[in-house]
């Protein structure tokens, strides 16, 4: 992360004057520890490098693609070992289909490896006589009708059917099926599998046989979206657990949630579980209610005078304050609005516990009711941002193709937009969970915290009134107009200073804030201006101000943005072709 001094020489002029996304606010630190660079702009190569990256550490994997590598392991072990198909199969589904794993076993004790799996050297056949009797039913049947596994015990077509068939109804357990017999642990293979079951039952193995090579492997999990049939071989130690699957739901290769950067698995699980839990309801009844002083029951007063009755059949009258029978209450306690009673108890001291209970229940709940708002809200926009971006795919842009005479090929930065959009109300959704698991002591993080995210809010709700507000002008446009090249150098740099503010703003959470000096709030917040800013670096006269988070400011060789609108003005202009604002 770029040091202030490098983002002045970098910017080879003074510190720019306002803030991109929000008036000058300077927060700075006395021993300058805590320097978050919310202000960097990558180049285009950088992004493509990023996102080149990111798709590196999984690879999605259709039926298709399963099916394939499924084989290709059983091939290659039954070449290297030089055994059946059928017995390779066996081997990987006992070592959970890792190659290497029954390598290592299979050479350091092969005779182990057999026994363990139920696999014999030396197959044992049936008895050739000419009747044999079943071991389950115990009937005698001629030796061609009998069937057994490596073991040699014999057992009848029906028998087998029916063993078969109650093991694949109870679930995957039946892929690893041993012969009926108590006493033998030879194992049953495929083949047998598809030479004895019925048909269904066929089906619903070779199903179990395939979702094990998903499910026993720890490099590989299924897409936990409704109805989606992909899944996702991860390869660990790539950084970022965040996987997008071809059905575009995003989750947390960890915790299988939805992607949830930039707070961790562990919060998620606190906040789903406290969004759900019961505890909440009780710190309402607590906060919002009292108990009838005669059946207890909590009672809530949202109107109206200190005079209660109990609901049937208990229908006892008391004050509301003081809980006390309304029959030793009237004009001398106060009337209906006052109870004398009660502020006479309170100066004494007698309902300062339950009081405090009380108060301390209700700051709680509005605590938590401001964050799971916020959360909701975000929540219900990205799903709406979605259903935009779906229809924007789907109608809206070849409408605005049409309209504005311009392929398709060319508006894909629409489509960009949309996606950022979708991407960045998830973050801002789930900083709020973030923000409610902060403490309240570390009050310089809780500050610098709460700036950053209203700098976020604003900045992306600027993005989205573009994409969604001005686009619509162009949409019902009757002929092609000459500004839509400007709204589209408008959009891109929104889309892009967004992009950059909100990926610096997940690192600077993921990492806890842990430059923010959390132990001196009032150095985090003083004017010093021989002190370095939390956001950037003082100009002339000891002014500080907040460096950009969505470096907008700052000009390349062929346009710069405007500080004040953020229109991406070609680089011969000197003032802001949007709105006169000089350069």
């Amino acid at each position: 992360m770029d040091s202030d001094e490098d983002m002045h020489d970098a910017n080879g002029s003074e510190s720019l004057e306002d803030d991109f996304y929000s008036e000058d606010m300077g927060m700075e630190s006395d021993d300058g520890d805590a320097d978050y660079d919310f202000g960097n702009e990558e180049t285009d190569d950088d992004a493509e490098d990023i996102t080149f990256h990111r798709q590196q550490n999984y690879t999605i994997l259709s039926e298709s693609d399963i099916r394939q590598r499924q084989e290709d392991d059983l091939s290659r072990l039954s070449t290297v070992l030089s055994i059946s198909r059928v017995a390779a199969c066996i081997l990987l589904r006992y070592f959970k289909w890792s190659v290497s794993t029954v390598h290592e076993e299979w050479f350091a004790d092969e005779e182990h490896v057999r026994q363990v799996v139920g696999l014999l050297e030396n197959p044992i056949e049936i008895p050739n006589v000419r009747e044999l009797t079943c071991g389950i039913c115990f009937e005698t049947y001629p030796r061609n009708t009998m069937s057994a596994a490596s073991c040699g015990h014999p057992f009848c077509g029906a028998c087998w059917r029916g063993y078969i068939g109650t093991s694949i109804s109870d679930g995957p357990g039946c892929l690893a099926l041993r012969c009926p017999d108590p006493s033998c642990g030879a194992a049953i293979d495929q083949d047998m599998i598809n030479q004895l079951a019925a048909e269904e039952d066929k089906k619903k193995y070779a199903r179990y046989l395939l979702r094990s090579y998903i499910e026993d492997n720890r490099k590989t999990k299924w897409c936990p979206a409704p109805g989606c049939e992909f899944a996702v071989d991860f390869e660990f130690g790539s950084g970022s657990n965040d996987v997008c699957c071809r059905c575009s739901y995003s989750f947390c290769w960890h915790c299988t949630e939805e992607t949830h950067r930039p707070v961790d698995c562990g919060t998620v699980a606190k906040w789903i579980l406290k969004n759900s839990a019961e505890s909440e309801n009780m710190n309402w009844i607590l906060a919002n209610s009292k108990p009838c002083p005669k059946c207890k029951r909590p009672i809530e007063k949202n109107q109206g005078c200190m005079h209660m009755t109990c609901t049937p059949p208990c229908k006892f009258e008391f004050c509301w304050l003081c809980l006390g029978a309304w029959s030793e209450h009237g004009e001398r306690t106060g009337g209906f609005y006052a109870c004398n009673r009660y502020e006479a108890a309170k100066q004494e001291g007698l309902y300062d516990e339950s009081e405090r209970r009380r108060e301390m229940a209700k700051n709680s709940l509005e605590r938590y009711t401001h964050y799971y708002e916020r959360w909701a809200t975000n929540q219900s926009s990205r799903q709406k941002a979605l259903a935009d971006l779906h229809s924007m795919q789907t109608e809206k842009l070849e409408k605005l193709s049409g309209k504005q005479s311009q392929p398709e090929s060319q508006l894909k930065f629409i489509i960009e937009a949309w996606s950022q959009i979708v991407e960045c109300r998830r973050v801002l959704k789930w900083t709020y969970a973030y923000g409610y698991y902060l403490p309240e002591h570390e009050h310089a993080k809780r500050q610098f915290f709460e700036y950053v995210q209203g700098e976020a809010e604003s900045g992306l709700e600027r993005l989205h009134q573009c994409a969604e507000k001005e686009l619509q002008m162009y949409l019902e446009a009757d002929s092609p107009m000459k500004e839509f090249n400007d709204f589209r150098t408008k959009l891109a740099g929104l889309t892009s200073v967004t992009r950059n503010y909100f990926e610096n703003l997940v690192r600077a959470l993921e990492t806890g804030l842990k430059d923010v000096d959390s132990s001196n709030s009032q150095a985090a917040c003083s004017q010093s201006s021989s002190s370095k800013s939390v956001y950037g670096k003082g100009g002339k006269g000891g002014k500080n101000k907040a460096a950009r988070p969505g470096g907008l400011g700052r000009s390349s060789d062929d346009h710069w943005s405007c500080d004040r609108c953020t229109f991406c003005n070609p680089g011969s202009a000197t003032t802001c072709q949007m709105c006169e604002h000089h350069q």
